[in-house]
């Protein structure tokens, strides 16, 4: 997506959706941002993760936090929002702030500075980031909204969550697609991972068992140049 396109521009191009009667742009790097807000919440950084690994003598190239950023960095850049919630799992450990290389930290600190930065406490750091501005938060209400990093296994209408990384499965024409996504029903939404080192967990999986309408669930799956919105009836697991 081009740099220079104006916020307006990039909303007329992404995909809409309602939540809770707020609208919402599902943009396809696997970020929400809500327009009428200028709020944009992103989900599972995961950041430091490539030197929490090292840590435990798993080499892996440690270029997780790099990438991340930069696509974070990117997306900030597009929509220029007043306000950025990240959903949890913002770091890989409890150690991770500590540990990321000055040049970062400063990267960082340049998106944050001008915005209210929420950080939600997730399972892998829930205590507030070392050093860095910001405001750590259990969870966050704001208009219909409730923003936490793990989903409630109670219904909870306007609720934006993470953790559980979803993607979708489709198969079409004897072929199949499986790609990270945003998983919705109208009421509710678990954002997709955005962190560079991410897993992810397909949306039929048990472990979403009764958070969505299933009559009213779609993925938005995450295509290179696009968001594919995709009725839960032609889901597949695995």
């Amino acid at each position: 997506m081009n740099f220079s396109l104006s916020r307006a521009t990039l909303i007329a191009e992404a995909d809409l959706v309602g939540i809770a009667g707020e609208r919402a742009v599902c943009d396809r790097r696997g970020v929400l941002y809500f327009p009428d807000l200028r709020l944009l919440t992103v989900s599972d950084l995961h950041l430091e993760k490539g030197s929490s690994f090292a840590r435990r003598g798993a080499l892996i190239p440690p270029y997780d936090t790099s990438a991340t950023l930069l696509r974070l960095q990117a997306v900030i850049a597009d929509y220029q929002p007043r306000i950025v919630i990240s959903l949890g799992d913002s770091f890989h450990d409890g150690g991770g702030a500590e540990r990321m290389h000055e040049s970062f930290r400063e990267r960082l600190e340049a998106m944050m500075a001008g915005r209210d930065w929420f950080w939600v406490a997730g399972n892998h750091d829930p205590d507030a980031p070392a050093d860095l501005p910001g405001e750590t938060v259990k969870e966050l209400a704001i208009g219909s909204l409730l923003f936490r990093h793990e989903p409630s296994k109670l219904r909870v209408e306007g609720e934006i969550a993470g953790h559980l990384h979803p993607c979708a499965r489709i198969v079409q024409r004897g072929r199949s697609v499986r790609r990270r996504c945003f998983a919705g029903d109208g009421g509710r939404m678990i954002m997709p991972a955005f962190g560079a080192y991410t897993g992810s967990l397909n949306v039929l999986d048990r472990a979403y068992a009764g958070l969505f309408r299933l009559e009213t669930l779609m993925a938005y799956m995450l295509g290179a140049e696009r968001i594919f919105a995709i009725s839960g009836s032609m889901l597949r697991p695995g």
